[in-house]
């Protein structure tokens, strides 16, 4: 089945099993792993365990309550834009089995802010909820900052942290948010609407691992000037190297980021740079390239707080959370 309708069509299917009396607590006791050396307190918030969902899986927060009888510490939406769009054109979404990978060029793909707003008001589930908000297609980079104000009103209510997202590779221009004048007026605006609410929200920053060491030198004293509560490494990665599959094939798919396995490295290295050359003074939540319970540990060493999975759910199935969680108890 074509990647993206198998996706859809998963997840409908979830959706409708859940629906049956009992079916919610069966899953759960089946998924979840509840274990005093799996929980974290990061930026103030108490995780059940350092096992998230990463955003880009539940763009629209239309699976929250189904997807947390599988045993997530957290569940990250998004990434949502002011407007709703429809995305880059498909096919759009390639699986890469012999790297366990996939490519994605899907565009911010989303129903908007407000339409996700509708669907967090009737969730049931008291998972802690992450939102990514980025930038409209059409909006110039010039004019960024109002859509990610936007988006920050509009989810404030309704998420318990934020991601500023400006390390896709698939809307055109976006990577250009990463340079350091332009995200510290995001960051700095950011900050400041949020000291002006009742109960300030964790706000975190994700990052392309394509950046260079002085580009994250330039991360690292951004969110330590801006006082945000830490970085999400990494997002998907332009580069097309280490792949198993064949050259033919990959420029025949075209552009789009990989994630999967061969993030794995890159990703933790990453981790590990911010980590160290930060002197530890903000978390970093690992994602990339986590399959198993040996991936997980590796970031962890390298210095994640929490980690997160996509592509790991995509090729390990449903029960990714409850083995690298149980795995990660074995080692402790």
């Amino acid at each position: 089945m074509e990647p993206e309708q198998a996706h859809y069509f998963a997840m409908r299917l979830l959706k409708w099993v859940t629906v049956i009396p009992g079916i919610k607590s069966v899953l759960k006791n089946k998924f979840q792993v509840k274990d005093k050396s799996l929980e974290r307190t990061v930026f103030g918030l108490h995780f059940p365990n350092p096992i998230g969902l990463a955003a880009g899986f539940d763009k629209d927060a239309r699976w929250i309550d189904e997807l947390d009888c599988l045993g997530f510490g957290f569940i990250e939406i998004g990434t949502l834009t002011p407007v709703a769009q429809n995305g880059n054109d498909k096919p759009r979404l390639f699986r890469l089995p012999k790297d366990a990978a996939l490519i994605n060029r899907m565009g911010f793909n989303n129903r908007g802010a407000a339409s996700a707003v509708e669907r967090l008001k009737k969730r049931k589930s008291k998972v802690i909820v992450g939102g990514n908000i980025g930038k409209n297609k059409v909006t110039e980079n010039d004019d960024a900052l109002s859509d990610y104000i936007k988006c920050f009103h509009e989810l404030f209510d309704h998420v318990d942290y934020f991601v500023v997202n400006v390390s896709s590779p698939n809307t055109p221009g976006l990577r250009a948010l990463q340079e350091k004048e332009p995200l510290m007026k995001i960051l700095n605006e950011l900050k400041v609407l949020n000291s002006q609410k009742k109960n300030p929200k964790p706000i975190l920053l994700k990052i392309a691992p394509d950046l260079t060491d002085q580009q994250l030198d330039d991360i690292i004293e951004i969110v330590l000037t801006t006082k945000i509560d830490g970085v999400i490494a990494t997002n998907t990665t332009i580069s097309r190297k280490y792949l198993i599959t064949s050259k033919v094939e990959i420029e025949a798919i075209g552009a789009g980021g990989i994630s999967g396995k061969p993030l794995t490295s890159r990703s933790t290295e990453v981790i590990r740079y911010l980590v160290q050359n930060g002197e530890n003074k903000f978390p970093v939540i690992g994602v990339g390239g986590i399959h198993s319970a040996s991936d997980a540990r590796e970031k962890l060493d390298a210095g994640a707080a929490l980690l997160q999975v996509y592509t790991g759910f995509i090729y390990e199935g449903p029960g990714i959370a409850k083995e690298i969680n149980s795995g990660l108890i074995k080692r402790m």
